[in-house]
């Protein structure tokens, strides 16, 4: 099997909430591949230690503290970026979360503009301030959403909201972007057992194995499980693909009037 369209030697690739969980996992597959990385975000002890994996991968590196969700800290961000590596040509939206779980009801409005500033406002930021990069090494850029942006999820209404706002984001600037040379793309995990995750299945005490018994896969993913799909697209293997969205959450979860399991 050629493998080359998989190899990312030479290319600077940037993920904002790269200091832990999914972010991470990319980022460090990103370095595997061959790639340089700058990793993003608000946790400077998490930015660094991913930051030193990556270094022992034999790959350039930048942490760098920031806040996405400021359209001048975006900027600054990807202007150091260019700065130092000479070039960008990945762009990896993964910054987002929910703050916290409440009913629609009695959702505050700062609430509600936290979380479409973090997973909505802070890709456009970023991806607007990266664009002349791309364009100049026909790069691409993958956008981090979730299933909740698919089929919403009940107590994280603007979550829910603002990654569908960041599907449709990805087919609109694919769809202009697109003849610049740049690609655009969309990964929506579902479950998936990332240290945050985890935390929440604990303090809940929460049975995250049995809730996935309606999944086909019946199991969550895990980190680098995802982080696979996200390089994927950030790779020439993907290079006829733009303005996709592609699930990672262990199938379809349909219902029927009978239960039909195949051994």
């Amino acid at each position: 099997m050629d493998l080359a369209e998989f190899d990312l030697t030479g290319r600077v690739a940037i993920v904002t909430g790269g200091g832990t969980g999914i972010g991470k996992a990319t980022a460090l597959l990103l370095a595997e591949r061959g790639a340089d990385v700058a990793i993003a975000g608000r946790r400077p002890d998490k930015l660094e230690e991913t930051r030193d994996e990556i270094q022992k991968l034999g790959r350039g590196a930048l942490a760098l503290p920031c806040d996405v969700t400021k359209a001048e800290a975006a900027r600054a961000l990807i202007d150091t970026v260019a700065a130092q590596f000479g070039r960008i040509d990945i762009l990896i939206n993964n910054a987002g979360g929910p703050h916290g779980h409440v009913p629609l009801s009695k959702m505050e409005p700062a609430n509600w503009d936290q979380d479409v500033a973090l997973n909505l406002s802070a890709a456009m930021y970023c991806s607007q301030a990266a664009f002349p990069h791309l364009k100049a090494t026909k790069g691409c850029i993958v956008n981090i959403s979730s299933l909740g942006g698919v089929h919403g999820t009940q107590g994280v209404a603007a979550y829910s909201a603002a990654k569908a706002g960041l599907q449709m984001l990805t087919t609109v600037s694919s769809a202009e972007w697109g003849p610049a040379g740049i690609r655009v793309n969309c990964v929506a995990p579902g479950m998936t057992a990332t240290e945050r995750a985890r935390d929440g299945w604990q303090a809940r005490n929460y049975d995250a194995m049995q809730a996935c018994q309606g999944f086909p896969l019946r199991r969550y993913g895990e980190m680098r499980e995802v982080a696979q799909a996200i390089v994927f697209f950030a790779s020439d293997a993907a290079s006829y693909i733009t303005g996709e969205t592609l699930a990672v959450g262990g199938g379809p979860q349909i219902k029927g009037m009978i239960q039909v399991e195949e051994s």
